[in-house]
């Protein structure tokens, strides 16, 4: 039996270019861990990554629990609960009210395609304070745009919600747009190399979502990484 039929077929399915600008693939390039042989990920159906769990640390890296069936499940609980396992989320308490989080952004070709986050967990703060988040983004190229979102927002989509002007979510800007988003506080615009700050006061403990993408102004495809001290408070 001839090999010559089912190597050219091999060659040419291997030989084809993976769209990594699919929200799927971006939202799996973002869950899986260097040097993991196996993720395991919960991706809602926005593609919003909930859960990340890598195999080389399992499941030692979900606590005290020692049968891999018990840490499974509980991984999977906890991700639909909206608790993040494995995503670095920022938990910050009153013994320890401030911490850094180090992350990269991109400037996507259509806007709202592709956001950074990081979550903020204040629920120990039960009767409230202030969240100020002290922004610095690098030195690479992209500008960047940060909107911070209750923990519960779904994140925007590139698709133009109902009654928005095109124009104005394409370009995010106006008062159309910032009532479809429903932002709680944002910063524009943050130049490579500078700073900037959101401060926000809540009644009581929650979570947040804080959003980093490029600005278009600043050219497609750039990326850029921001460093973000996050501290509460307390009322």
């Amino acid at each position: 039996m001839s090999l010559r039929e089912p190597i050219a077929r091999r060659r040419k399915r291997e030989g084809k270019t993976f769209d990594t600008s699919h929200a799927l693939a971006q939202t799996i390039m973002k869950g899986w861990k260097k040097g993991s042989p196996v993720d395991c990920l919960v991706i809602s159906h926005e593609f919003e990554l909930m859960g990340s769990l890598d195999y080389n640390e399992f499941p030692e890296n979900l606590g005290e629990l020692d049968e891999e069936t018990d840490a499974y499940l509980f991984f999977l609980e906890a991700s639909l609960e909206g608790k993040r396992p494995g995503l670095g989320d920022i938990i910050l308490t009153r013994e320890q009210p401030l911490k850094e989080a180090v992350e990269t952004f991109r400037t996507t070709e259509v806007v709202h395609q592709d956001y950074t986050v990081v979550v903020i967990d204040v629920t120990a703060f039960e009767d409230g304070g202030t969240l100020t988040i002290d922004i610095q983004v690098g030195r690479d190229d992209a500008i960047g745009i940060f909107h911070l979102l209750d923990g519960d927002k779904k994140l925007p989509t590139e698709k133009v919600p109902d009654g928005v002007d095109p124009e104005a979510w394409k370009n995010q800007h106006g008062e159309e747009y910032m009532k479809a988003f429903s932002a709680l506080a944002k910063v524009w615009g943050i130049f490579p190399g500078q700073t900037g700050k959101i401060t926000y006061q809540f009644d009581q403990g929650k979570r947040f979502k804080l959003c980093a993408t490029g600005d278009q102004w600043g050219g497609i495809g750039g990326i850029n990484a921001f460093r973000a001290k996050i501290s509460v408070e307390e009322n």
